[in-house]
């Protein structure tokens, strides 16, 4: 397993908070965009897709990728089972966040976790320091604490298959 490259995925999702990268869809208008650019950051700092059919994780155009590069709980799962080819993720407590990781949001309401930003800046790993940069409501450096959730779930990158 090789490292994931925390600096790039952060860098990227600095560069591209509050823009598009013309190079993928803006599903902004078809649900949300979030877990596209969540999955962006990561695919910047691990460098690898899993070009599995359905269950693995790849973006090639808007029709013609996988379902968890841009659905929240199918990034999560593909991040937490991952055995194949990409990253590779577990669920934390929130102190074990670092910057490059990622943390879904469930509202009030909804059954299931349907917003996924990135970690910018882990600061001491309060939900009052910890910075995120998301798509939808795009956001750079916002307090995870602005959000109204009733539950979070981080996941931590442990690292690439080559």
């Amino acid at each position: 397993m090789k490292m994931y490259n925390r600096a790039r995925a952060v860098a990227y999702a600095r560069r591209w908070a509050l823009s598009r990268n013309p190079e993928y869809f803006d599903f902004s208008m078809l649900g949300g965009d979030c877990t596209n650019f969540a999955s962006q950051c990561i695919y910047q700092g691990a460098e690898v897709m899993n070009y599995t059919q359905i269950f693995g994780w790849y973006y090639i155009n808007a029709n013609n990728r996988t379902p968890s590069w841009t659905g929240v709980n199918e990034l999560y799962s593909f991040l937490t089972t991952n055995t194949g080819a990409g990253p590779v993720g577990r669920e934390v407590r929130l102190s074990e966040i670092e910057a490059g990781d990622i943390i879904q949001l469930r509202f009030a309401g909804e059954r299931r976790f349907s917003h996924t930003p990135v970690v910018v800046d882990a600061g001491d790993k309060t939900p009052s320091t910890v910075l995120i940069a998301a798509h939808s409501r795009d956001s750079l450096n916002r307090p995870l604490s602005t959000y109204m959730y009733t539950e979070l779930r981080p996941v931590h990158i442990i690292g690439v298959n080559g």
